[in-house]
């Protein structure tokens, strides 16, 4: 198991998973339509296979640069989710006011 742990090779694993995950999601949604599209969670997903790479690259001794690229990619892709979020729900806050509140009539 330790050697799993020192190769990178149980991160490789998660990130397939991972992988499966965003697939499947994709297939549910658009063979279903259930669940998120995969535009609305590509940036969390992304922000996770970087943190991940970021401990894979720690496990193996990797030079730390690299380590700081796939932390500054993940910190990216996580403001970037951030940003999505913040519009989405702004977009929705505005939709569901507009029409109903005292000033409608």
């Amino acid at each position: 198991m330790f050697e799993w742990i020192e190769s990178g090779r149980i991160v490789d694993a998660i990130l397939v998973g991972l992988f499966v995950e965003a697939m499947l999601l994709f297939g549910l949604r658009r063979f279903l339509g259930l669940g998120p599209g995969l535009g609305d969670i590509a940036a969390n997903l992304a922000a996770g296979a970087f943190l991940l790479l970021a401990l894979r690259a720690a496990l193996t001794n990797a030079n730390g640069e690299w380590i700081a690229i796939w932390l500054a990619a993940a910190l990216i892709a996580h403001l970037g989710d951030i940003t999505l979020r913040w519009v989405q729900s702004s977009v929705e806050a505005s939709g569901t006011a507009g029409g109903s509140g005292p000033s409608a009539s």
